[in-house]
């Protein structure tokens, strides 16, 4: 009886992980848009989660970026990971922007365990776009989660480390822009569930971001152009 209910203890603690398959009507939704009309290889894919989903504006805060937004609300990285295959390979991208991290520490993921994740993303664009530059977002502070901050700000440190280590990864702060002076969430950037964005957060992200996309893709512009 006491092995059994330290079996069941254990089991108790063990973190939610993420279950793929949950996701496959938003992939399938994606595949369905670019059945129709599929965006241009070689752009800069965003993929993560629903921050990345909920940047309505992404395609008009990037202008000169052909840019493809591919985000999951309530993912993980392991998410990313798990589809790569359908949400990154086929657009061939030369950078791909990952924000996620954050549901997994809520989750109850260690940051040695949000780190795993990251370099098993990495693995995987690396086996199938070995050229293909990553950009890591970093885990966001808010005012629903500050009691994690601990551990979002050891999750980011290292992964920051690791991104200074090895060619071809960078590391984008958004974490330190969205504090205030006291160093707490500054608290007009977020919506009223103080987890999520609203249009003065995704313009700090714009204005941090921006620097790493690289030199401006000229077919973008052309058909931003084109448009006006």
């Amino acid at each position: 009886m006491k092995l059994l209910a330290l079996c069941l203890a254990l089991l108790a603690t063990v973190p939610a992980y993420a279950d793929p398959a949950k996701w496959l009507k938003e992939v399938t939704t994606y595949e369905a848009a670019d059945a129709k009309k599929a965006p241009a290889k070689g752009g800069i894919v965003f993929i993560g989660s629903s921050s990345i989903r909920l940047w309505k504006t992404l395609k008009e805060d990037f202008p000169k970026h052909n840019v493809i937004g591919r985000g999951i609300g309530g993912s993980q990285i392991e998410d990313s990971v798990y589809y790569a295959d359908r949400l990154i390979f086929p657009y061939e991208p030369r950078l791909v922007v990952l924000y996620a991290g954050g549901n997994d520490i809520n989750a109850g993921k260690t940051a040695d365990q949000v780190v795993a994740d990251f370099e098993a993303f990495v693995a995987k664009v690396r086996s199938k776009l070995p050229n293909t530059e990553i950009a890591y977002i970093s885990i966001a502070g808010n005012p629903k989660r500050w009691a994690q901050v601990e551990t979002i700000k050891e999750a980011n440190r290292r992964i920051e480390e690791i991104t200074k280590k090895e060619k071809g990864l960078k590391f984008i702060d958004t974490f330190s822009k969205m504090m205030g002076p006291d160093g707490t969430p500054k608290p007009d950037i977020f919506v009223a569930d103080q987890l999520h964005m609203n249009p003065k957060g995704y313009a700090i992200w714009t204005e941090v971001v921006t620097p790493f996309l690289g030199k401006p893709d000229e077919k973008a512009v052309e058909a931003k152009t084109g448009a006006n």
